[in-house]
Parts: C-alpha cells; structure tokens; sequence
C-alpha cells in the first residue's frame, strides 16, 4: 500500500523521503482524449472520494489549547484511488500525533529525531511551499494514501499551542476546509479559564483568500447552526451545520476560519498564577497603567518592487498610524531604496503640524531602484540613539522601528549575517525592531531574527489582501507601551526550570507570560518579584500567592473519565511548560551564530520535544504500521482533545508501539504472577504456597484514602500505597459504594531514590530524571536496577534490583456503567527481595505461612480442597496466621483481569483479627508515606 506523508510547517520538518515528497499534492487524472468534456466531469462527480465526516474538537485550559481533527473519507470508485488529507494549522503550533485508519489497518505516527545532517535541506523546501500555500499564520499539513476501491480511510491529527493574547483578546482560530460537502461536520470548542472569563464572541467565517467565494464573511454574528453555552469560568461552542446549510455557506463545501476570540478576569495588579502537579504558570497582564511615551521611526521600502498597491496600501495606513501618535511621542520618516531618504534628521514632537508634514513627505515618495536594508536600519538606530543620548535621563521612554519592506537585500551590504551583526551591535538592546513582510519575495527568514534579536514582533502581510488593514492591526498591538525593562523574580530555592524572566517591553493589550517548576509540590505560598519602568517612576510589585492545588474535572472538560478520575488527566501546565520552553530554545537556537552553543541548544529543544512528543525542526514523524485495527480506535481518538494527549518518554527499548488506545485486551504478562494481590473494589487476595491455601478479604474504606499494601521502606527500600477513590453501589448492591485503587505509588530507596506513579492513562517515574509514559501505549525503560514496561492498556510491570517485581493491571471501560471507575489491580510478582520484616496490608504475608485448624462445629475433614459450591455458600473453618485464629468461610473470587476464578478462605469485618492491629492503621498520609507503626521500625520520609 501506498503511503505519502508530508507536512509544510514553520517549526515542524517534511516527512517522507525525496522520491514521497516530489509527489506530494493531487495526482492528475488521466483521461483519453476522445472521452466528452461532459462525460469526464461526470465520471470524476460520480468517483471523486466523499468526505463522511469532517470534525474539529479542541479543549482550551488556561490559555492552552488542545486539538484534534478528524476526517473520514470514502473511495466509491471501482479502482484504487488516492486520497489527500489537508490541514492547515496555526504556524505556532505542535503536532502532537497523526494516525491513519486505510481499511482495517491502522498507520500510527511516531515522533523521532531528526537526522542533524538534513535540517537546511528540508527547511528550504518547506518555506517553499508555506510560502505557495499557506494562510496568513498558519502552516499546511498534507497525508494522502491509496485507498482499495469501495474502502474508507479516517485520519487524525492533534496538535497544541499557547493562545496569545493580542489587542486584549485571546483568538483561537479553526480550519474548516473540507473541500466538499461533508455529511456530517462539526467544530467542538471548550473553553475553561479559572480565572473567570470576561468577554466571549464567535466571528462569522473568515473566508480563505486562496479558494471559493463563501458568502457568509460578511455577515454579522457567528456562523449559522452555532450553539454557545457560558458560565463563569467555562463556554462551550458548538458549531454543527447540514449539508443544506453548509451548501447555502458554499456550494463546494465550508471554506473559512472558524474564530473564537475571548479575554479573562484580571484581578491581581501581580497577575495570576496557577499551579497542578509541581509546574506553575503565571499571566502577568497589568492594566490602568498610564503609558510610556514612544520614540519611533517610520522605515518604509521605496524600491522598484513597491510600485503600484503595495506602496498605495503602505502609504494609506502610514497616514492612519501618524493620526494615532500621541503628543508626548517623538517621531521620524525614512525611505529607503538604493539611497537612504531621511524626512528630519532629528526625532519631532508630534504636532498637528508635524503630522501633516509626514503625510506629505509620505505622499511623494515613489518607487525606484533596489533595497539597501542595512543602511536604513543603521539610520533608524542613529536617530534614535541620538535623541535618547540628548534627552533628559528622567524620560522612560521605548524607541522602536517599525520597518517595512517587500523583498531581499539587493544594495550595500547584502550577507544576512553581516546585517543581523551590524544592526545588534548599533542597537545594543535599546531599540526594539518591528519587522513587517510585504508580499511572497520577502527574506522573511531575515525579518524574523532581526526581531527576536532587538526585541520586537514581526508579521507577514499577503499583497492581495486589504495590507493597509494588517498594518494598522499590527501596529495598534505596539502603539500603547506601558512597561519597560520588566523583571519577574521567583526565589531560586522555591523555583526551577523557568522560562524567560526578563522583558523588554510590555504593551496594552498582550500579556507576558512565564513557566516552570516548583521545588517543593507542597509550597503553600510563591513569592513572586515584578520590576519595572514606568512613565516617570520604578515600580516594584511584590506578594505571597497562594498556590494552592488544582484539579481538572470531568464536567469541565467533557471528558468520559468519570468523576474522581481526575488524576489521569493531562497536566496541561506542564505541557504549556514544555510549549514555551521549546518555543524559547527554538528561537535562541535560530539566533545563535556560535557553533557549539547552537549545536548544545539544537539537542536540548530536540530532547524537550521528544520528551512531549512536538513535531519540531529537531524532530521528524514516521507512520509505523500496518498494524491491525483495534476496536475503540477512533473513538478514543475523538476524545483525546477533551483530555489532552498524553506525553511520550524520550527513550525507550524494546517499544513495540500499539496503533492507538484499545480500551478491551487480553492480559498477557511479561512475567507469571502470584495470586497475592488487590483487585476491584478492592478484593485483596494472599497466597499462602506452603499449604496451599488462599486467603481473600475485603478492605472497605473511602474514597481519599491511601492504603499501605508493602512497607519495607527500612530493609529493601520498598513501599507501594494504593489510593482510593469511589463510586455509587449497583442497583439492588448491599453496599452504599465501590472504591477501587486509582493510583499505585512505589517508592524505591536502594540505591537510589525513586518515585513511581501509576494511573489508568499514565505511568510517572521521577528519579535522576522525570519521565511521563502514556499507558496507552507499550514501552520499556530502565535505569539503576529499576525496569518498567508498559504493555498498551492492558498492564504495568516494575522490577526492581531483579529480586522484586509488581504487575499492575490497567482497566479500562468503552462506556462505565454510573458504578464503574477505570481502575488498577495491584498482583505481586516476586517477592524475594523483600525482607522477613516487609509489612503492609499484603506485605505482612509474604513471608508466613497459614493453616486450617477446624471447621465451625469442630469436625476434621480436609478442608483444603473442599467440593466445588455456589459462589458465597461454602463451610466455615478457623485459620491460623501468625498465630491469630481467624474464622473464614468457603468462597470463589474472579482475579487477573476477571478471566480466572480462584477458590479462597474468606475474613470478614475488614480483615478483622487477620490482619495485625486494624484497618486505620494502614491508612498514609500522602501516596509517598513510608511510616509503618504495626512492623518493627517506624519511619516517615519523602
């Protein structure tokens, strides 16, 4: 089968190799040349592939948006056909996964590393064909395949990215491209902000500038058949059009943006910070400030290329933007071609006069000879620099250049290299550059770096489009400064890890926005710096924010997870974390002009992005298959926007990848277990080889609880804790509720420090360093005598030093009944490393034996192996353990995965007299207690 993948992203690599990407694109079809124009049209109606189903589900949770789009495709022709998948994507944004279904095989996306060696190549190639194809701000994925004839094909693509807030909005923007009438098509947006969501509107589709003449862009209000539901903190959007309104729309199917713009409640002058799981992030948007003065000078493009809309456009909207400067900013003109053109040689006050005179001095420009980029740039600093030399020290004022151009250095000095170094060391960090590309010919890779490299912003604005717009839009963001030389400070020994801390400039309506670690997860209280200039004074903002945890529930998110299953969601500020922190190694790495720091930065954003699986310049996305279709498939695709997508372990041996979440496999070992184990709600059952005998009892706790099931913290180095959480009892149930273990937590010592979490979506492991290995598919990994396989949805295997092992079975549900929870089961594998003292609510057996002594009336008969009697009937006898007498009675118990059935002694009364002292004695306090007051030490620690 023929498999064609290519992606055409900003920050992300074409996949595929040479001979796939020369064939990316529709194949033409090839028809004789007798065969009427009608009778080809018709042909090409009648087996031209139909879209089912084309839908968008995206959660937003502060800020960050998770997304996923599906697509489902038919091939009614009597041949093979291929059949293209497009999407176009925001250009700041990560794919995450891709999957295709082609029948009933399944082609699963894989992120590798990228191959140092082919970086230049592929990213020339793929500025080619942005350049060609994509919208302004967005990149294009393409996969396309042959499909047999008669047969379907689905395919998925998820993808992240941070909001950014622009003009006091938020704008969350959604592809809806079908390319044909689909039968069913939906975009599904949730939106949940803590802190309070100020203002909500949906726009009417903004239609592409490239295809169809969609007649519903000029319409107020959102797009018809669109359903919003708001509360506080929470919106849902819901935009599900027919066939017949998606036809009055246009005729060749939906062509536009899908557009949600919003803001937040900002109370705090400090910001808002928010905290899950050991990452914070924190919003620092600080409002009703006066602002600063600007210093700013006009750099227009005046060469040849300009003649005619582009420079009538640029003209029209620099005369809008000299209207908006305010009396306390200073201002200059300069044109540039092949000679430098200066209006004053000074700054000017902004004076209705002033302002008048710029217009005309705009007005005459004309259009003639080449671009001498570097010598405009280096009059604009020389401008500024000399005023800001004169001026009185006490003015805080921001000097920027908002420079324009449609094309490449072709005048003076025309290496990139040699301008970005010129112009940085004429700025010295005391002018911001803004940088706007006019048109497909512009060296935007240039405009780029000599904004990140001077602080600014640049923008790409397409000549067909209403330019002077664009421009008025994208100045409006830098026209109100309010902050200069902003410092945020955290205190080193409460934070680790954070993203970039210091700003040059803060302007009204943005937001500045930072990430990271928490030392210590159970910081009450972050002390948190802000430095800042403005007008005329030095603000410093100091406090104590309370970072209390956060959860995500399942009514939020529209999540199938049932209530108290919180904790296998995505910790989406972790990957927000993640987001920035590669976003900001990115960028440092396209500025760097020293090779061994740019090599040292290249391998830390390829290890970041390999760790959360992003699809970045570092890393590339292999489709591995064909592997079988598994039942759930594209259902727990559909949900995975709602819960975020889990992040991938950088390294891994042996990983036998599944193709996608399978919510129903048979259980299969890597290694065989006893039958010593916690199961259900929860069942635990002891295993007692020397006699021969089992032993089963229930704990009965509640939801909350944290049960020590091993405990041996002060001999082998071992504890495992399992916590509770509940459920309602099934109808006609003799109990008021289920719990079943959510959460397995071990905590290794020897020889060196290990946490591990487990839950149904997700294993943790945080020693040397922090690994998060999604459940859903199968992986091994291993390092200081601890080994960790994962088999995909089915189980969890820990070893440790060889001697001890642990499997934890993962269940998982297609549709929970209201008494049913994804849960574990928690079985002992091997326990010989474990020593005599090892203690618990399952460790106090491992190394005892036990007897039966008589049944209930005394008589003698063996009662090891007693007739096989209805499940809950049976004798009663008395046990010996570690010399208690326990009564039990005759039962039959269903364990691994309910697929086996074992016949045991049952304890009733929570194990009374069974086990040593009473159930309260095994609850911990935190899922990493290792206090144990029933064994012989007692220790507590982290």
């Amino acid at each position: 089968m023929l498999l064609l993948l290519g992606l055409c992203l900003g920050l992300s690599l074409c996949v595929g190799s040479q001979e796939e990407a020369r064939s990316w694109g529709h194949s033409s079809e090839q028809v004789g040349l007798r065969v009427p124009r009608q009778v080809r049209l018709l042909q090409r109606l009648k087996t031209k592939p139909l879209m089912t189903e084309f839908s968008v589900k995206s959660t937003i949770i502060s800020r960050y948006a998770f997304t996923t789009v599906s697509c489902k495709m038919l091939n009614r022709a009597s041949e093979d056909q291929e059949i293209e998948f497009q999407m176009q994507i925001p250009a700041a944004a990560f794919i995450t996964n891709f999957t295709m279904l082609i029948g009933d095989k399944v082609y699963q996306g894989e992120i590798t590393e990228r191959e140092k060696k082919s970086d230049d190549r592929v990213k020339e190639k793929r500025n080619k064909t942005t350049e060609e194809n994509g919208e302004k701000g967005t990149e294009i994925f393409r996969a396309s395949a042959l499909i047999p004839s008669k047969d379907k094909a689905a395919f998925f693509l998820s993808y992240e990215e941070l909001l950014q807030r622009r003009l006091g909005k938020y704008e969350h923007s959604i592809s809806v491209r079908p390319q044909q009438l689909a039968g069913r098509l939906s975009v599904d947006v949730n939106i949940l902000e803590s802190a309070g969501i100020a203002s909500l509107e949906v726009l009417p589709l903004h239609n592409s500038r490239h295809r169809g003449s969609g007649r519903g862009e000029d319409d107020s209000g959102p797009p018809p058949s669109t359903v919003i539901n708001q509360n506080e903190t929470f919106a849902h959007i819901l935009f599900k059009p027919s066939v017949v309104q998606q036809a009055k729309i246009a005729q060749n199917g939906i062509l536009g943006d899908f557009i949600i713009r919003y803001d937040v409640n900002r109370e705090q002058s400090i910001g808002d910070i928010q905290v899950l799981n050991g990452y914070f992030v924190h919003y620092f948007a600080p409002k009703d400030l006066p602002p600063l003065p600007k210093n700013v000078v006009f750099v227009l493009d005046s060469s040849a290329s300009m003649v005619g809309t582009k420079l009538r456009q640029t003209k029209d909207a620099l005369f809008t933007i000299l209207h908006d400067l305010r009396p306390q900013d200073r201002f200059s003109i300069i044109g540039f071609s092949n000679r430098i053109k200066v209006w004053k040689d000074h700054l000017i006050s902004v004076t209705p006069d002033s302002v008048r005179d710029g217009k005309v001095y705009i007005h005459h420009m004309s259009p003639t000879g080449g671009t001498d980029i570097n010598e405009a740039l280096q009059t604009a600093i020389r401008l500024l620099n000399k005023y800001m030399a004169h001026s009185d020290s006490g003015d805080r004022s921001v000097s920027l250049i908002v420079f324009l151009t449609d094309g490449k250095p072709t005048v003076g000095e025309t290496h990139t290299l040699k301008i970005l170094n010129n112009t940085r060391e004429a700025a010295r960090g005391q002018v911001c550059i803004f940088t706007i590309g006019i048109g497909n010919d512009v060296d935007f890779r240039l405009l780029e770096k000599l904004s990140l490299e001077n602080c600014g912003l640049t923008r790409r604005v397409h000549e067909e489009e209403d330019a002077g717009s664009q421009l008025i839009g994208f100045y409006d963001e830098i026209r109100t400064p309010l902050l200069s030389d902003i410092r945020v400070d955290y205190p080193p020994s409460s934070v680790v890890q954070a993203t970039k801390t210091l700003f040059p400039n803060y302007f009204n309506g943005s937001e500045i926005i930072i990430a990271g670690k928490l030392v210590d997860r159970k910081l009450d209280h972050l002390h948190v710096e802000v430095t800042a200039s403005n007008s005329k004074k030095f603000i410093i903002l100091k406090t104590d924010v309370p970072v209390g945890p956060q959860k995500v529930g399942k009514d939020v998110l529209g999540s199938p997870r049932p209530e108290g299953d919180g904790e296998g969601d995505a910790n989406h500020i972790e990957r927000l974390w993640s987001y920035l922190t590669t976003k900001e190694l990115l960028s440092s790495w396209l500025q760097s002009d020293d090779g061994l720091e740019k090599e040292q930065l290249r391998q830390q954003a390829q290890a970041l992005a390999m760790s959360y699986r992003f699809l970045t310049p570092f890393t590339s996305m292999k489709l591995r298959g064909p592997s079988p279709r598994t039942d759930g498939l594209e259902e727990a695709h559909g949900m995975s926007a709602a819960m975020g997508p889990e992040p991938v372990v950088q390294s891994v041996r042996g990983a036998g990848t599944q193709p996608g979440p399978s919510l129903e496999k048979p259980y299969q070992p890597r290694i065989k277990i006893s039958k010593t184990s916690v199961d259900g709600d929860p069942h635990f059952v002891v295993d007692f080889p020397l006699s021969g005998l089992t032993v089963c009892f229930n704990i009965d706790g509640e939801p909350g609880d944290i049960l020590r099931l091993v405990s041996d913290h002060m001999h082998s180095g071992v504890t495992v804790n399992g916590e509770l959480i509940g459920a309602p009892a099934p109808p006609n149930g003799h109990k008021k509720q289920r719990t079943y273990f959510r959460t397995i937590t071990i905590l290794v010592n020897k020889p060196e420090r290990s946490y591990l979490e487990v839950t149904p979506s997700r294993v943790i492991l945080d020693g040397g360093d922090r690994l998060v290995l999604p459940c859903n598919q199968s992986v091994v990994v291993g390092s200081r005598g601890l080994e960790v396989s994962v088999s995909a949805n089915a189980n969890v295997t820990v070893t440790i030093q060889g001697s001890i092992a642990f499997v934890i079975l993962i269940h998982l549900y297609k549709k929970p009944a209201p008494f049913q929870r994804h849960h574990l089961g928690f079985y002992i594998a091997k326990s010989e490393g474990l020593s005599s003292n090892c203690h618990g609510l399952l460790g106090q057996f491992l190394n005892q034996d036990a007897r039966l002594t008589e049944d209930a009336a005394g008589s003698s008969q063996n009662l090891t192996h007693p007739p096989l009697l209805q499940v809950g009937e049976g004798p009663e006898a008395v046990l010996t353990v570690k010399g208690h007498r326990v009564p039990v009675v005759w039962k039959q118990r269903k364990i691994y995965n309910g697929e086996e059935q074992i016949d045991c002694w049952f304890a009733r009364n929570n194990a009374a007299k069974l086990i040593d002292g009473e159930y309260k004695d095994y609850l911990a306090s935190h899922p990493f207690d290792t206090e144990m007051t029933l064994g012989r030490g007692t220790s507590r620690e982290l």
